[in-house]
């Protein structure tokens, strides 16, 4: 029984980040801030922009607004979840290997408030080949951490289908 058609290829909005090795493909001047920014829809309609990607390192921000606010009037952790999430896919894809978190947990220290200005800044700490561990720490425009976000992934051996290195 053939479980998925050449169909459903055509159906699916990202296959162009996935890119086999054994076939030569034309550089695609797009950068990875440029295609996760364009391509996470759901950290777009929340505001979640990525403003830095650099190998094992990256930082997105996110001003939070009224839409973002639970019904205690603080920031929900969702929405503080989703721009720490963005950092970690970028900083999980920074080498070039395309990689699928698979773990994460997120701690939240303190509220964040309507007005404040999330920033999510994520590190590899163990760049292994296959399941790489990051951390992202979320604070807020004073500098006060609001969360930390622990995260494991799986790197396949496909590379991501944009020009990683090339950053702004």
């Amino acid at each position: 029984m053939r479980l998925l058609n050449s169909n459903y290829l055509n159906l699916y909005p990202f296959k162009s980040l996935f890119r086999n090795p054994d076939i030569p493909q034309s550089p695609n001047p797009m950068t990875l801030i440029d295609f996760l920014n364009q391509n996470d829809l759901f950290a777009a309609e929340a505001g979640a922009q990525l403003t830095e990607v650099k190998e094992g390192f990256a930082k997105a921000t996110m001003k939070v607004e009224k839409r973002h606010l639970n019904a205690g009037g603080v920031c929900q952790g969702g929405a503080i979840f989703t721009v720490a999430d963005l950092a970690l896919a970028a900083v999980m894809n920074s080498h070039g290997k395309l990689t699928f978190g698979i773990s994460s947990n997120i701690t939240f220290l303190q509220s964040a408030r309507e007005g404040d200005t999330l920033i999510a800044e994520a590190t590899e700490t163990f760049n292994h080949h296959r399941i790489p561990f990051c951390e992202v720490r979320v604070t807020n425009g004073q500098g006060e951490l609001i969360a930390v976000l622990t995260g494991s992934a799986y790197r396949k051996k496909e590379t991501v289908g944009c020009d990683f290195l090339n950053i702004p």
